[in-house]
């Protein structure tokens, strides 16, 4: 359900395959710590807190778009909102990230977190997001999509398994192998959530969706292929058919034929060159992948990637420039709105 204002949106012209007349672009992480209005408004307030309170969550996704010009907006969010609105004991521990107060390890573990919590399908369980996404949608320039978010199945799964961030996702990796059963159960579950909160958000008026996998690439091809793709593809089926679709996980280069199998675009990180994403994955627009850690680079270094990314990227029918992960906290936002101003002169 694509609003009629942005239907002519450089972004939603690439994320079909198009050269729209201005290459699109935007960042993973725009709204954020990088930004000293962001850190300013957020003064006092938790993250989950900030993420559900409508009227600061629209604020702070908008902060972005109005300082440097991109091309779209992306909800402020954070991939465990779901969990904790339908009733998971999660928070996310400053300088740690998002801890669960009782992991999910067993097969009892599962079927008590699908019996007891909220299977999500319920609209008004998001209302908070819903809110949000109509204030940012009322706000935007005319032309300028919202882009809505949620984390794929297998990283909200890894975060209920692992109990917390992971290195190597080991406790998520070890259940899916000692009992399938009770995996595919969890997969099922987070794949209704992650498919409810997409809804939600292109209901309320987003244009466009991510699915953001966080830890996919700690899993082998095959693997991917029979106990998480299922997953990701149901949770973006829905909201297929109304609004264009970006696949993205960080490395993730192994599994990107197989991600594409999933959604309309695929997001590429930085250690995969997009001309060779674009030769494995012929037809599929892309989008990325500026190294985040050049934007400490000097002008110069940056310009000369930036350039380079836009260059291999026309190995693509379509291509969104945005970094291969998200901005830094130390990001100079100066940096990030002289990227924008040299992608639309490119």
């Amino acid at each position: 359900m694509t609003l009629p204002t942005t239907t002519t949106a450089p972004l939603l012209h690439a994320l079909r395959g198009e050269r729209p007349p201005r290459l699109p672009v935007w960042f993973m992480r725009q709204a954020g710590r990088s930004l000293p209005e962001y850190r300013e408004l957020r003064v006092g307030t938790r993250m989950l807190e900030a993420c559900l309170d409508p009227a600061m969550a629209a604020e702070i996704t908008l902060q972005p778009v109005r300082r440097h010009g991109v091309d779209a907006a992306i909800l402020f969010s954070d991939i465990v909102v779901p969990l904790r609105l339908v009733g998971v004991d999660v928070d996310i521990v400053p300088g740690r990230g998002p801890v669960l107060g009782r992991p999910v390890r067993t097969a009892a573990d599962v079927d008590d977190l699908v019996a007891h919590a909220p299977d999500g399908a319920g609209p008004e369980v998001f209302d908070a997001v819903a809110q949000a996404v109509r204030l940012v949608v009322a706000e935007l320039p005319e032309g300028t999509p919202l882009i809505g978010f949620a984390g794929a199945p297998f990283t909200l799964a890894a975060y209920l398994v692992e109990g917390g961030p992971s290195k190597d996702q080991l406790a998520a990796r070890t259940l899916m192998h000692a009992d399938p059963d009770a995996w595919q159960r969890l997969m099922a579950w987070t794949a209704q959530l992650s498919s409810a909160f997409l809804q939600a958000q292109v209901r309320a008026g987003a244009s466009a969706v991510q699915l953001f996998d966080s830890w996919a690439g700690a899993l082998s091809l095959a693997d991917y292929e029979r106990a998480v793709l299922p997953a990701s593809t149901a949770a973006l089926a829905a909201v297929r058919t109304q609004v264009p679709t970006i696949h993205f996980g960080t490395g993730t280069g192994h599994l990107l034929p197989a991600m594409a199998r999933a959604a309309d675009a695929v997001g590429v990180d930085h250690r995969t060159p997009l001309d060779e994403a674009a030769a494995a994955l012929p037809g599929v627009p892309l989008q990325g992948n500026i190294d985040p850690a050049l934007l400490g680079a000097p002008w110069p270094v940056l310009e000369a990637h930036v350039r380079d990314v836009v260059e291999r990227g026309r190995a693509a029918p379509g291509h969104v420039v945005n970094l291969g992960h998200g901005v830094p906290p130390t990001a100079d936002p100066d940096v990030l709105t002289r990227i924008v101003d040299l992608v639309h002169q490119l």
